[in-house]
């Protein structure tokens, strides 16, 4: 490997973290990313003062201490079998999920927490797509999902990140009144309207499924679940 490619990895690494940052500050409402080039040190700035990341032992729902979350890459834990697990019900063919899992509290001036952002992905139609989730403190109304790395296809399964489909997910409610997982992305007009629903994207059935199946994964008893019910519960706090 020549001396270059060595001496250009520690700005690869930072420009990579920084822009997962300039994401997560989007899916918190932070930055406005349409409004024109966000610098650096905004980004630097808004999430220092906003953002805090931790890690969350998926099964027991436990803070984990000791880990810089920020950097923690749950990717590659993922890809250890000392670190992760195979998922019974791999509805969102992940594969393997790694033990941990990165959450970011969003909390406003006066250390208020406004919001919690959870890491989601699944596989699409040609794609592992990776998103933020990002929901108000009860940790079940939907403040935005914005994805930030996928491979669909464009002006179709792509639209995932196309403003007007974002704004669809503003306000929906993931779990129903008996905490079942109740969202649904679907073509039903009347079930898209409701609180539970989002249009499916159109032209695009298998990347609109693999959104669902992302969320159903995600928010259950393999993914964040038993942290949303110990947050619940003042877990947060």
């Amino acid at each position: 490997m020549s001396t270059a490619a060595v001496l250009l990895r520690p700005t690869q690494a930072e420009n990579k973290l920084l822009d997962k940052q300039k994401y997560i500050l989007e899916a918190a409402g932070l930055i406005d990313t349409k409004a024109g080039k966000v610098t650096k040190a905004q980004i630097l700035e808004t999430y220092g003062k906003h953002i805090e990341a931790k890690l969350v032992n998926l099964k027991t729902g436990d803070w984990v201490d000791g880990v810089n979350a920020d950097t923690f890459d749950q990717r590659k834990a993922s890809r250890d079998v000392k670190t992760s697990f195979v998922p019974e019900n791999d509805i969102a063919s992940v594969k393997r999920v790694a033990e941990d899992a990165v959450v970011y509290l969003v909390r406003d001036e006066q250390g208020k927490l406004t919001s919690v952002i959870l890491p989601v992905h699944g596989y699409g139609l040609w794609s592992t797509m990776y998103a933020f989730l990002a929901l108000d403190a009860d940790l079940n109304t939907v403040q935005s999902l914005v994805y930030y790395e996928q491979g669909e296809t464009p002006g179709l399964g792509g639209e995932v990140q196309n403003a007007q489909w974002k704004a669809k997910w503003h306000g929906k409610k993931l779990f129903d009144e008996q905490g079942n997982i109740a969202i649904s992305v679907t073509k039903n007009p009347a079930v898209a309207s409701s609180e539970y629903g989002v249009d499916a994207l159109s032209g695009a059935t298998l990347t609109s499924n693999g959104v669902q199946h992302s969320l159903t994964f995600w928010l259950g008893k393999e993914g964040f679940a038993s942290f949303i019910e110990k947050a619940r519960n003042g877990g947060l706090s």
